[in-house]
């Protein structure tokens, strides 16, 4: 879970998903506000579908932005190989 989480906030902090933000430390701060939710999502194996909706309306209703599908099935993506992966290393 540790790993887990790490990734995923080097993930975001440094790529800047889903909302530019690459490089802005106090992002972080940010992004652990809704990282057990997301994280939780994932864990248990939601669809796709539904984890991308909760990042776009993190995305759209909390942070003020505009939200693309598009671009939070891919961050799920990125979050289910990632959940896969540490599954086979440490299952």
């Amino acid at each position: 879970m540790k790993n887990f989480t790490a990734g995923w906030m080097r993930f975001f902090t440094t790529s800047g998903a889903p909302i530019g933000i690459s490089g802005v430390p106090q992002a972080r701060d940010e992004y652990y506000s809704y990282l057990s939710n997301v994280f939780k999502l994932v864990k248990d194996e939601a669809p796709a579908e539904i984890i991308a909706q909760h990042l776009t309306d993190i995305v759209v209703n909390r942070m003020g932005l505009r939200g693309s599908t598009k671009d939070a099935l891919e961050v799920v993506s990125v979050l289910q190989d990632w959940k896969e992966s540490l599954d086979e290393k440490y299952n």
